[in-house]
């Protein structure tokens, strides 16, 4: 039997040992822990954070997270030298990246530069969702001066 351009062969489709397929339901992973954004602390509120990949063993240079950010929630105002990408998937927000400030939406994408100063932040109404993709080995965030 020839296989066309849209079917896989099964050995392709078996997956490698630890692969897994977590389940989207009601803004959440199901079975994927709903953890704090950090340690308590007055520098952020309302945030809560879903490690997707990156905490069970896998070898990849990558974590990726989905943050979740409560009605007047923001996160830690911060820098460091590791470089993130941020997709919303929930509600609207804003992210301050350097001096400026810049409205967010569904689908919108941002990419946060080494050492740029940051924060996200929810002032809408509805919980502000987004996935972040980090590297896998990262530096201590710094808190600027205002």
């Amino acid at each position: 039997m020839e296989t066309t351009s849209c079917e896989m062969p099964a050995s392709a489709v078996a997956g490698e040992p630890g692969s897994r397929v977590m389940r989207f339901r009601d803004h959440r992973w199901q079975g994927v822990p709903v953890e704090e954004y950090k340690a308590p602390a007055d520098h952020w509120c309302g945030i809560s954070r879903q490690v997707l990949v990156g905490n069970q063993g896998e070898r990849t240079s990558y974590h990726l997270r989905y943050f979740e950010i409560a009605p007047d929630g923001f996160s830690s105002r911060e820098s460091h030298a590791h470089e993130h990408a941020v997709v919303v998937l929930r509600g609207r927000g804003e992210v301050l990246l350097g001096d400026a400030v810049h409205e967010l939406a569904y689908g919108d994408t941002v990419y946060v530069a080494p050492n740029e100063v940051h924060q996200f932040r929810n002032r809408a109404r509805e919980p502000f969702g987004f996935l972040c993709i980090v590297d896998a080995r990262r530096d201590t965030p710094m808190t600027p001066a205002k």
